[in-house]
């Protein structure tokens, strides 16, 4: 048995075919008949049942459970390769948060800029839900998350960097921008302008609205918070933002939430738990955490 033949087993769980698994890898039938006899043969175990009146085959309770095994295995091996690829490399592929990033980065530039990391960083910018599965699929050595609960999960090690409180944002011309502070329920009239799914907010909005029974107008969803900000700041519509995201010099008013459930913005920075860094990367990460009161590095 190799790692082919766990290919081989892991393709015709799904497709439950022969032909269709060697077509996919460019085989013989018999080379996929083969592979299955080693691996049935190396657990001792029947994985499959072959209905030849019906054409069919049938994976057994047993063929499923080693499977579920099988796929973390091949997922290791995928993750080990690209890890292997990028361990001497120059640059530190780096998952920023548009929001997340605009709150942390001009801050840390200059130690970065210190510590000679600067030109190292390959930043990747997208919603922090999609960032946690680029991290998770390797396709990223480490990025700050943006979450409503501490990230629990065991593939990655995520370190609590702050954590903000969500804001109503009003434009100046809005009748609610003389208002400090408001219940969540006495926005049910108004027009909202939002992040698209794959944003921690559009989560907490949701569970906002869901709490106060309520199903908001949205008149605009974006993935760009600058142009959310400037249609708010037109009056277009109001928003619902982490306090990061909105710096009291833009013109913007915000609004405190009376609600005594609420969901807070957590800021994380994440690796894979069984990723080991390099110097650079373990650098950048005393950059990230300086500010913490225990030292992780």
């Amino acid at each position: 048995m190799n790692i082919k033949d766990l290919k081989y087993f892991h393709q015709l769980v799904k497709n439950k075919n022969f032909s269709q698994t060697a077509d996919y890898f460019g085989v013989s039938q018999p080379a996929i008949t083969l592979a299955i006899k080693r691996v049935e043969i190396q657990f001792g175990s029947k994985l499959f049942i072959r209905d030849r009146s019906h054409h069919e085959l049938q994976v057994t309770t047993g063929g499923y459970q080693l499977d579920q095994h099988i796929e973390q295995i091949l997922n290791e091996l995928m993750l080990a390769q690209k890890e292997l690829e990028r361990a001497d490399g120059e640059k530190i592929l780096f998952g920023l948060p548009p929001i997340i990033g605009t709150y942390y980065f001009p801050a840390l530039t200059p130690q970065l800029l210190h510590q000679g990391l600067m030109d190292t960083l390959e930043t990747f910018e997208t919603g922090s839900q999609d960032m946690l599965q680029l991290l998770q699929k390797g396709e990223l050595d480490s990025a700050l998350i943006g979450s409503l609960t501490s990230i629990a999960n065991h593939q990655i090690k995520a370190i609590l960097l702050k954590s903000a409180a969500f804001k109503i944002i009003v434009s100046s011309k809005n009748p609610l921008a003389d208002q400090k502070q408001i219940f969540f329920k006495q926005l049910k009239d108004q027009s909202f302008i939002t992040l698209n799914e794959g944003f921690v907010h559009a989560n907490a909005f949701k569970l906002m609205c869901e709490r106060n029974d309520f199903k908001p107008k949205i008149i605009y969803q974006t993935d760009d918070v600058h142009i959310l900000k400037a249609l708010v700041k037109e009056n277009v519509g109001i928003a619902f933002l982490t306090d990061l995201a909105v710096p009291e010099t833009e013109g913007l008013t915000k609004i405190d939430l009376l609600d005594a459930q609420q969901p807070s913005f957590l800021v994380s920075v994440a690796y894979r738990a069984n990723y080991l860094l390099n110097p650079k990367q373990r650098k950048l990460m005393k950059v990230l955490l300086a500010d913490l009161p225990t030292k992780f590095l």
